[in-house]
């Protein structure tokens, strides 16, 4: 899909929706059932509403646990929708004053690992390779090393799956992958894996249509 194309789905076809299009509060609750079946429409807004008036946004959801709004701004919104899953989404503007909706939601497991996806205004799902191009395990190898050596081979074969943890920043347009397979083995491992791995994460930033 083409940056045009992109902006034909997520352009405002009828005034009453532009009231909320900058505002992560409405999107929030306006948000399909089936993305946050946990938590309908009217609970979302009883979130929202005891956020904004300073108490504890925390709720009973419909799983018999408890779910809490940690953070909304005016574009971003961080929640704890169960005890072992957070989602957060974020408004990335466009060029045409409308803007993509941009959600993480992450499984806080043995360690964490998130899907992410985007939507237009109206929550119809958008294409993610249009969108971004994350990278694979490899970029957080390391290049200044001896990758024919037998403790490299020894080291990085025990890295069989491939897991991130991303996460939206509230203040800017930036996403931040993190690679969370070592932290899924051993000790011993983890060890070793710290001469061969990047410690910095890989860090991308929205420039109007695209994260590069």
């Amino acid at each position: 899909m083409e940056l045009k194309k992109i902006m034909a789905v997520c352009g405002f076809m009828v005034c009453s929706f532009s009231l909320c299009a900058q505002d992560m509060a409405e999107v929030f609750i306006a948000m399909p059932n089936e993305y946050l079946p946990q938590l309908e429409d009217a609970w979302r807004k009883d979130l929202v509403d005891l956020y904004r008036s300073g108490e504890k946004a925390r709720l009973k959801n419909g799983m018999n646990g408890m779910s809490e709004l940690v953070k909304l701004t005016k574009d971003y919104l961080l929640l704890q929708s169960t005890e072992r899953t957070t989602v957060e989404m974020k408004l990335l503007p466009l060029v045409n004053n409308t803007f993509v909706i941009c959600r993480i939601v992450t499984l806080e497991g043995p360690v964490k690992d998130s899907r992410v996806t985007f939507f237009s205004p109206e929550w119809k799902p958008l294409h993610a390779e249009d969108l971004w191009s994350p990278v694979s395990s490899d970029w957080f190898r390391r290049t200044d090393v001896d990758t024919t050596s037998v403790n490299y081979g020894e080291a990085i074969y025990q890295l069989d799956m491939e897991l991130f943890y991303y996460q939206l920043s509230s203040d800017d347009y930036t996403l931040t992958q993190t690679y969370t397979t070592p932290a899924y083995t051993d000790q011993e491992t983890q060890k070793k894996l710290r001469a061969y791995l990047k410690e910095e994460p890989k860090v991308y930033t929205w420039t109007k249509s695209y994260f590069k």
